[in-house]
Protein backbone atom coordinates (compact mmCIF):
# COMPACT_ATOMS: atom_id res chain seq x y z
CA UNK A 1 0.00 0.00 0.00
CA UNK A 2 2.51 2.54 0.94
CA UNK A 3 5.03 1.35 -1.78
CA UNK A 4 2.17 2.88 -4.56
CA UNK A 5 2.87 5.98 -2.65
CA UNK A 6 6.56 6.27 -2.21
CA UNK A 7 6.79 5.59 -5.53
CA UNK A 8 5.18 8.30 -6.58
CA UNK A 9 6.76 10.29 -3.91
CA UNK A 10 9.92 9.48 -5.46
CA UNK A 11 9.29 11.08 -8.76
CA UNK A 12 8.96 14.74 -6.46
CA UNK A 13 11.92 13.52 -4.06
CA UNK A 14 14.80 10.57 -5.19
CA UNK A 15 15.27 10.27 -1.18
CA UNK A 16 11.88 8.42 -1.17
CA UNK A 17 13.29 5.99 -3.62
CA UNK A 18 15.16 4.16 -0.39
CA UNK A 19 11.53 2.84 0.28
CA UNK A 20 11.69 0.88 -3.00
CA UNK A 21 14.76 -1.46 -1.29
CA UNK A 22 13.19 -4.61 -0.07
CA UNK A 23 15.25 -5.15 2.71
CA UNK A 24 14.98 -1.40 4.13
CA UNK A 25 10.82 -1.85 3.52
CA UNK A 26 11.60 -5.79 5.43
CA UNK A 27 13.29 -4.31 7.97
CA UNK A 28 10.19 -1.95 8.33
CA UNK A 29 7.63 -4.96 8.37
CA UNK A 30 9.54 -6.33 11.12
CA UNK A 31 9.41 -3.07 13.50
CA UNK A 32 5.42 -2.39 12.49
CA UNK A 33 4.19 -5.78 13.29
CA UNK A 34 6.41 -5.69 16.63
CA UNK A 35 5.20 -2.27 17.72
CA UNK A 36 2.17 -3.20 17.14
CA UNK A 37 1.99 -6.53 18.93
CA UNK A 38 2.93 -4.60 22.12
CA UNK A 39 0.54 -2.01 21.70
CA UNK A 40 -2.36 -4.02 20.68
CA UNK A 41 -1.36 -6.71 22.78
CA UNK A 42 -2.91 -6.04 26.03
CA UNK A 43 -5.54 -4.77 24.97
CA UNK A 44 -6.56 -8.68 22.89
CA UNK A 45 -5.58 -10.19 25.85
CA UNK A 46 -7.94 -8.04 28.16
CA UNK A 47 -10.40 -8.51 25.69
CA UNK A 48 -10.12 -12.98 25.13
CA UNK A 49 -10.12 -12.87 29.57
CA UNK A 50 -13.28 -10.92 29.00
CA UNK A 51 -14.57 -14.05 27.19
CA UNK A 52 -13.18 -16.34 29.37
CA UNK A 53 -11.05 -17.98 26.89
CA UNK A 54 -9.49 -20.18 29.09
CA UNK A 55 -6.64 -22.57 27.70
CA UNK A 56 -8.08 -26.68 28.26
CA UNK A 57 -5.80 -28.44 30.31
CA UNK A 58 -5.00 -31.75 29.78
CA UNK A 59 -5.66 -33.55 33.29
CA UNK A 60 -3.14 -36.67 32.13
CA UNK A 61 -0.43 -33.95 31.53
CA UNK A 62 2.82 -32.77 34.62
CA UNK A 63 1.05 -31.54 37.35
CA UNK A 64 2.85 -27.69 36.43
CA UNK A 65 0.03 -27.12 34.11
CA UNK A 66 -2.95 -26.79 36.20
CA UNK A 67 -1.98 -23.36 37.42
CA UNK A 68 -2.33 -22.23 33.59
CA UNK A 69 -6.44 -23.17 33.55
CA UNK A 70 -7.97 -20.20 32.91
CA UNK A 71 -5.01 -18.25 31.07
CA UNK A 72 -6.76 -16.74 27.57
CA UNK A 73 -5.89 -18.57 24.73
CA UNK A 74 -6.23 -17.69 20.88
CA UNK A 75 -4.23 -15.13 21.14
CA UNK A 76 -2.96 -16.44 17.79
CA UNK A 77 -5.45 -13.62 16.61
CA UNK A 78 -3.00 -10.82 17.93
CA UNK A 79 0.04 -12.38 15.60
CA UNK A 80 -1.79 -12.33 12.46
CA UNK A 81 -3.82 -9.48 12.96
CA UNK A 82 -0.07 -7.55 13.14
CA UNK A 83 1.49 -9.93 10.19
CA UNK A 84 -1.57 -8.68 7.79
CA UNK A 85 -1.39 -5.15 8.90
CA UNK A 86 2.11 -4.92 8.37
CA UNK A 87 2.38 -7.09 5.05
CA UNK A 88 -0.15 -4.54 3.25
CA UNK A 89 1.46 -1.41 4.44
CA UNK A 90 4.97 -2.76 3.27
CA UNK A 91 4.34 -5.50 0.45
CA UNK A 92 3.82 -5.19 -3.03
CA UNK A 93 0.53 -6.21 -3.29
CA UNK A 94 1.00 -6.75 -7.37
CA UNK A 95 3.06 -9.75 -6.24
CA UNK A 96 0.70 -12.77 -6.81
CA UNK A 97 2.95 -14.62 -4.24
CA UNK A 98 2.04 -12.38 -1.33
CA UNK A 99 -1.57 -13.17 -1.93
CA UNK A 100 -1.31 -16.80 -1.82
CA UNK A 101 0.50 -16.51 1.46
CA UNK A 102 -1.50 -14.16 3.22
CA UNK A 103 -4.61 -16.23 1.64
CA UNK A 104 -3.16 -19.79 3.18
CA UNK A 105 -2.27 -17.79 6.68
CA UNK A 106 -6.02 -15.90 6.83
CA UNK A 107 -7.48 -19.83 5.73
CA UNK A 108 -5.82 -21.87 8.05
CA UNK A 109 -6.13 -19.21 10.89
CA UNK A 110 -9.93 -19.29 10.39
CA UNK A 111 -9.76 -22.90 10.66
CA UNK A 112 -8.03 -22.38 13.90
CA UNK A 113 -10.54 -19.37 15.23
CA UNK A 114 -13.50 -22.21 14.78
CA UNK A 115 -11.41 -24.85 16.33
CA UNK A 116 -10.76 -22.77 19.39
CA UNK A 117 -14.24 -21.10 19.68
CA UNK A 118 -15.55 -24.67 19.80
CA UNK A 119 -12.74 -25.97 22.79
CA UNK A 120 -13.61 -22.66 24.39
CA UNK A 121 -16.75 -20.76 23.84
CA UNK A 122 -18.53 -24.07 23.54
CA UNK A 123 -17.25 -26.26 26.13
CA UNK A 124 -16.67 -29.00 23.74
CA UNK A 125 -12.80 -30.00 24.59
CA UNK A 126 -12.98 -32.30 21.67
CA UNK A 127 -12.99 -29.33 19.45
CA UNK A 128 -13.77 -29.73 15.90
CA UNK A 129 -14.18 -32.80 14.28
CA UNK A 130 -10.73 -34.24 12.83
CA UNK A 131 -11.95 -35.17 9.45
CA UNK A 132 -13.18 -31.84 9.11
CA UNK A 133 -10.49 -29.99 9.71
CA UNK A 134 -7.95 -32.28 7.75
CA UNK A 135 -10.29 -31.50 4.99
CA UNK A 136 -10.87 -27.84 4.98
CA UNK A 137 -6.61 -28.08 5.48
CA UNK A 138 -6.47 -30.19 2.65
CA UNK A 139 -8.70 -28.04 0.67
CA UNK A 140 -6.28 -25.02 0.93
CA UNK A 141 -3.16 -27.25 1.19
CA UNK A 142 -4.34 -28.94 -3.06
CA UNK A 143 -5.39 -25.22 -3.56
CA UNK A 144 -2.51 -23.80 -2.81
CA UNK A 145 -0.60 -26.49 -4.92
CA UNK A 146 -2.50 -25.59 -8.03
CA UNK A 147 -1.86 -22.29 -8.03
CA UNK A 148 1.70 -22.18 -7.79
CA UNK A 149 1.90 -24.99 -10.25
CA UNK A 150 -0.13 -23.62 -12.99
CA UNK A 151 0.85 -20.05 -12.65
CA UNK A 152 4.91 -21.03 -12.62
CA UNK A 153 6.95 -18.57 -15.30
CA UNK A 154 9.98 -20.62 -14.99
CA UNK A 155 10.90 -24.28 -14.84
CA UNK A 156 13.09 -23.83 -12.02
CA UNK A 157 9.43 -23.04 -9.86
CA UNK A 158 8.49 -26.76 -9.93
CA UNK A 159 11.42 -27.92 -9.70
CA UNK A 160 12.60 -30.42 -6.70
CA UNK A 161 15.87 -29.37 -5.16
CA UNK A 162 17.80 -31.79 -3.20
CA UNK A 163 20.09 -29.69 -0.61
CA UNK A 164 23.92 -30.45 -0.53
CA UNK A 165 24.10 -31.47 -4.42
CA UNK A 166 24.65 -29.00 -6.45
CA UNK A 167 23.32 -30.74 -9.62
CA UNK A 168 20.52 -33.10 -8.18
CA UNK A 169 17.39 -31.74 -9.58
CA UNK A 170 14.35 -33.20 -10.55
CA UNK A 171 11.75 -31.25 -13.19
CA UNK A 172 8.48 -32.02 -11.94
CA UNK A 173 6.67 -31.95 -15.26
CA UNK A 174 4.07 -34.15 -17.04
CA UNK A 175 1.14 -35.36 -15.64
CA UNK A 176 3.13 -36.83 -12.76
CA UNK A 177 5.03 -34.06 -12.12
CA UNK A 178 1.48 -31.91 -11.33
CA UNK A 179 0.71 -34.75 -9.22
CA UNK A 180 4.05 -34.58 -6.83
CA UNK A 181 4.18 -31.13 -7.00
CA UNK A 182 1.17 -30.66 -5.33
CA UNK A 183 1.12 -33.87 -3.16
CA UNK A 184 4.19 -31.96 -1.88
CA UNK A 185 2.77 -28.38 -1.47
CA UNK A 186 -0.12 -30.13 0.41
CA UNK A 187 2.02 -32.47 2.68
CA UNK A 188 4.37 -29.75 3.76
CA UNK A 189 1.40 -26.82 4.39
CA UNK A 190 -0.78 -29.45 5.88
CA UNK A 191 1.94 -31.33 7.76
CA UNK A 192 3.88 -28.27 9.41
CA UNK A 193 0.27 -26.37 10.00
CA UNK A 194 -0.05 -29.55 12.79
CA UNK A 195 3.36 -30.02 13.56
CA UNK A 196 3.87 -26.23 14.90
CA UNK A 197 0.11 -26.96 16.84
CA UNK A 198 1.67 -29.88 18.07
CA UNK A 199 4.31 -28.42 19.44
CA UNK A 200 2.69 -25.21 20.82
CA UNK A 201 3.00 -26.94 24.04
CA UNK A 202 4.78 -24.87 26.61
CA UNK A 203 5.16 -21.33 26.77
CA UNK A 204 7.27 -19.85 24.04
CA UNK A 205 8.28 -23.03 22.68
CA UNK A 206 6.76 -22.85 19.37
CA UNK A 207 6.62 -19.03 18.68
CA UNK A 208 10.68 -19.01 18.64
CA UNK A 209 11.42 -21.56 16.62
CA UNK A 210 8.52 -19.98 14.36
CA UNK A 211 10.24 -16.70 14.27
CA UNK A 212 13.81 -18.15 13.68
CA UNK A 213 12.56 -20.24 10.68
CA UNK A 214 10.82 -17.24 9.28
CA UNK A 215 14.18 -15.11 9.50
CA UNK A 216 16.17 -17.95 7.62
CA UNK A 217 13.48 -18.42 5.01
CA UNK A 218 13.91 -15.03 4.53
CA UNK A 219 17.19 -15.12 3.14
CA UNK A 220 16.49 -17.90 0.84
CA UNK A 221 13.24 -15.88 -0.29
CA UNK A 222 15.49 -13.09 -0.87
CA UNK A 223 18.48 -14.94 -2.35
CA UNK A 224 15.95 -16.81 -4.68
CA UNK A 225 14.35 -13.66 -6.02
CA UNK A 226 17.54 -12.26 -7.38
CA UNK A 227 18.96 -13.52 -10.33
CA UNK A 228 22.82 -12.47 -9.28
CA UNK A 229 22.50 -14.40 -5.73
CA UNK A 230 19.99 -17.15 -7.10
CA UNK A 231 23.14 -18.19 -9.36
CA UNK A 232 25.87 -17.06 -6.92
CA UNK A 233 24.80 -19.51 -4.97
CA UNK A 234 23.59 -22.13 -7.12
CA UNK A 235 19.74 -22.12 -5.91
CA UNK A 236 16.53 -21.95 -7.49
CA UNK A 237 15.48 -18.37 -8.96
CA UNK A 238 12.08 -17.70 -8.59
CA UNK A 239 11.25 -14.16 -9.95
CA UNK A 240 8.49 -12.58 -7.36
CA UNK A 241 9.95 -14.41 -4.14
CA UNK A 242 11.73 -11.94 -2.96
CA UNK A 243 8.29 -9.65 -2.03
CA UNK A 244 8.28 -12.68 0.96
CA UNK A 245 11.22 -10.98 2.74
CA UNK A 246 8.27 -8.65 3.95
CA UNK A 247 6.11 -11.41 5.55
CA UNK A 248 9.34 -13.54 6.84
CA UNK A 249 10.27 -10.45 8.72
CA UNK A 250 6.42 -9.69 9.61
CA UNK A 251 6.55 -13.12 11.16
CA UNK A 252 9.31 -12.45 12.76
CA UNK A 253 8.14 -8.96 14.45
CA UNK A 254 4.70 -10.26 15.37
CA UNK A 255 6.53 -13.50 16.58
CA UNK A 256 8.50 -11.34 19.16
CA UNK A 257 6.23 -8.99 20.36
CA UNK A 258 3.72 -12.26 21.31
CA UNK A 259 6.72 -13.74 22.99
CA UNK A 260 6.79 -10.45 25.39
CA UNK A 261 3.05 -11.75 26.77
CA UNK A 262 3.43 -15.36 26.08
CA UNK A 263 7.08 -16.44 27.62
CA UNK A 264 7.21 -18.04 30.73
CA UNK A 265 5.19 -17.70 33.00
CA UNK A 266 2.70 -16.62 29.78
CA UNK A 267 -0.03 -13.99 29.98
CA UNK A 268 -1.91 -15.24 26.68
CA UNK A 269 -1.65 -18.51 24.46
CA UNK A 270 -1.31 -19.27 20.73
CA UNK A 271 -3.88 -21.15 20.43
CA UNK A 272 -4.88 -23.06 17.29
CA UNK A 273 -5.57 -19.96 15.66
CA UNK A 274 -1.77 -18.84 15.50
CA UNK A 275 -0.15 -22.29 14.99
CA UNK A 276 -2.35 -23.86 12.61
CA UNK A 277 -1.70 -20.43 10.33
CA UNK A 278 2.08 -20.31 11.20
CA UNK A 279 2.65 -23.72 10.41
CA UNK A 280 0.86 -23.51 7.27
CA UNK A 281 2.72 -20.33 6.05
CA UNK A 282 5.90 -21.31 6.33
CA UNK A 283 5.54 -24.65 4.71
CA UNK A 284 3.83 -22.37 1.64
CA UNK A 285 6.92 -20.33 1.89
CA UNK A 286 9.26 -23.21 1.91
CA UNK A 287 7.69 -24.77 -1.25
CA UNK A 288 7.75 -21.05 -3.22
CA UNK A 289 11.26 -20.45 -2.43
CA UNK A 290 12.01 -24.44 -3.69
CA UNK A 291 13.25 -25.24 -0.30
CA UNK A 292 10.64 -27.95 1.13
CA UNK A 293 14.14 -30.59 2.70
CA UNK A 294 15.76 -27.33 3.84
CA UNK A 295 12.69 -26.50 5.92
CA UNK A 296 12.52 -30.34 7.59
CA UNK A 297 15.92 -28.97 8.57
CA UNK A 298 15.42 -25.77 9.80
CA UNK A 299 12.11 -27.02 11.74
CA UNK A 300 13.62 -30.36 13.28
CA UNK A 301 11.80 -29.14 15.96
CA UNK A 302 8.53 -29.00 14.85
CA UNK A 303 9.16 -32.89 13.06
CA UNK A 304 10.76 -33.99 16.39
CA UNK A 305 7.26 -33.24 17.85
CA UNK A 306 5.20 -34.78 15.60
CA UNK A 307 7.18 -37.95 14.85
CA UNK A 308 7.03 -38.54 18.75
CA UNK A 309 3.58 -38.32 18.59
CA UNK A 310 3.20 -40.50 15.21
CA UNK A 311 5.66 -43.37 17.14
CA UNK A 312 4.00 -43.08 20.96
CA UNK A 313 0.51 -43.99 18.96
CA UNK A 314 2.10 -46.29 17.17
CA UNK A 315 3.63 -48.28 19.60
CA UNK A 316 0.36 -48.05 22.16
CA UNK A 317 -1.36 -49.78 19.33
CA UNK A 318 0.98 -52.37 18.20
CA UNK A 319 2.12 -53.35 21.47
CA UNK A 320 0.27 -51.59 24.33
CA UNK A 321 3.20 -49.72 25.52
CA UNK A 322 4.37 -46.42 25.65
CA UNK A 323 7.87 -45.34 24.12
CA UNK A 324 7.44 -41.70 25.74
CA UNK A 325 5.98 -40.91 29.10
CA UNK A 326 4.07 -38.51 27.40
CA UNK A 327 3.75 -36.96 24.12
CA UNK A 328 4.63 -34.46 22.67
CA UNK A 329 8.05 -35.29 23.78
CA UNK A 330 8.48 -31.75 25.46
CA UNK A 331 6.07 -33.26 27.81
CA UNK A 332 8.60 -36.44 28.15
CA UNK A 333 11.23 -33.91 29.45
CA UNK A 334 9.15 -32.76 31.91
CA UNK A 335 7.52 -35.31 33.45
CA UNK A 336 11.40 -36.66 33.71
CA UNK A 337 11.81 -34.01 35.94
CA UNK A 338 13.25 -30.88 33.81
CA UNK A 339 11.35 -27.16 34.71
CA UNK A 340 9.54 -26.04 31.96
CA UNK A 341 12.14 -22.89 31.05
CA UNK A 342 14.51 -25.55 30.96
CA UNK A 343 12.84 -27.43 27.93
CA UNK A 344 11.80 -24.51 26.79
CA UNK A 345 15.39 -22.79 25.87
CA UNK A 346 16.58 -25.80 25.09
CA UNK A 347 14.62 -26.45 22.21
CA UNK A 348 15.13 -22.98 21.31
CA UNK A 349 18.87 -23.64 21.30
CA UNK A 350 18.61 -26.89 19.20
CA UNK A 351 16.23 -24.57 16.77
CA UNK A 352 19.23 -22.63 16.23
CA UNK A 353 21.21 -24.73 15.19
CA UNK A 354 19.42 -26.58 12.95
CA UNK A 355 18.49 -23.00 11.53
CA UNK A 356 22.21 -22.70 11.01
CA UNK A 357 22.74 -26.10 9.35
CA UNK A 358 19.52 -25.28 6.63
CA UNK A 359 21.42 -21.78 6.18
CA UNK A 360 24.81 -23.86 5.18
CA UNK A 361 23.28 -25.56 2.62
CA UNK A 362 23.29 -22.35 0.57
CA UNK A 363 27.10 -22.56 0.55
CA UNK A 364 27.82 -26.41 0.52
CA UNK A 365 26.70 -27.50 -2.98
Amino acid sequence: MLLELFRWLEQLQSLFGLFGYLTFRGILAALTALLLSLWWGPAVIRRLAQLKGGQPIRKDGPQSHFSKAGTPTMGGALILLTILASVLLWGDLRNRYVWLVLAVMVACGAIGWWDDWIKIVKRDPNGMRSRTKYFLQSVIGLGAGLFLYYTADVQSATTLYIPFFKNVALPLVGVAGVVFFIAITYLWIVGFSNAVNLTDGLDGLAIMPTVLVACALGVFAYASGNAVFSNYLQIPQVPGAGELVIICAAIAGAGLGFLWFNTYPAMVFMGDIGALALGAVLGAIAVIVRQELVLVIMGGIFVIETLSVMIQVASFKLTGKRVFRMAPIHHHFELKGWPEPRVIVRFWIISVILVLVGLATLKIR
